[in-house]
């Protein structure tokens, strides 16, 4: 499985050309083309400034010699490429099982080209069956929680050892348990509208293209 998601990972990088501004995903398969990357930058002199969406990935980036700059220091993201737990026929996917699901869509939604890079195994006929993680202010989570316990959602708090997690954002992570998400541009506006609730794991009609690797090798899933 893991050289799948390098084969993914590098395939992605074949996209990035000198001079952009290129968004560095988080996860195992964005880890990937986050080091070819960086491989590129000290072999081949390839100029990018990197935008990260998570301090792990700006550690990974710092270590390989990749120039960085917040997502505040720029206009527009030419290109991001990043992981995702589950994607769907339409790709809509589920992403923020690495917890860093908030600063992941801040960077998504400036970018001209949002690319997934996924091993087949997170291709579905329906997403729900990876939790759905809800990410929220830490005042007021156990109503929020509360909340989704009556909508029948079985939530969990994910856990730090026997602390609660917390993001980048210091915000904590609520995990659903819905099995099957029939609708999910439906339940993202129901959660859109929740107070308490900061931003959610289910990325609807953003990504352009998915890279899938596969036993057969890369192929490519484009949105009409």
């Amino acid at each position: 499985m893991e050289k799948l998601k390098e084969q993914a990972g590098i395939h992605a990088a074949g996209y990035v050309q000198n001079g952009m501004v290129v968004g560095l995903g988080t996860g195992s398969t964005a880890y990937y083309f986050v080091q070819e990357l960086g491989r590129r930058v000290q072999e081949e002199g390839l100029e990018i400034v990197g935008v990260t969406t998570s301090h792990r990935t700006a550690d990974q980036a710092r270590g390989l010699g990749i120039p960085l700059k917040s997502i505040d220091e720029v206009d527009q993201v030419d290109v991001t490429v990043d992981g995702a737990d589950e994607v769907d026929p339409d790709l809509n996917g589920i992403k923020g099982g690495g917890g860093a699901l908030l600063m992941e869509k801040v960077v998504a939604l400036p970018t001209k080209e949002y690319i997934w890079v996924v091993d087949e195994s997170k291709l579905v006929n329906c997403l729900g069956a990876f939790p759905l993680p809800v990410e929220v202010v830490q005042y007021g989570a156990q109503q929020v929680f509360r909340r989704f316990e009556r909508a029948g959602y079985k939530p969990s708090f994910r856990m730090d050892g026997d602390r609660y997690f917390k993001t980048d954002m210091q915000n904590y992570i609520i995990d659903l348990q819905l099995d099957e998400i029939p609708d999910p541009l439906a339940l993202a506006q129901e959660l859109d509208l929740m107070v308490g609730v900061v931003e959610h794991g289910l990325f609807n009609q953003m990504v352009q293209r998915v890279i899938v690797a596969g036993q057969d090798g890369i192929k490519e899933l484009n949105a009409e």
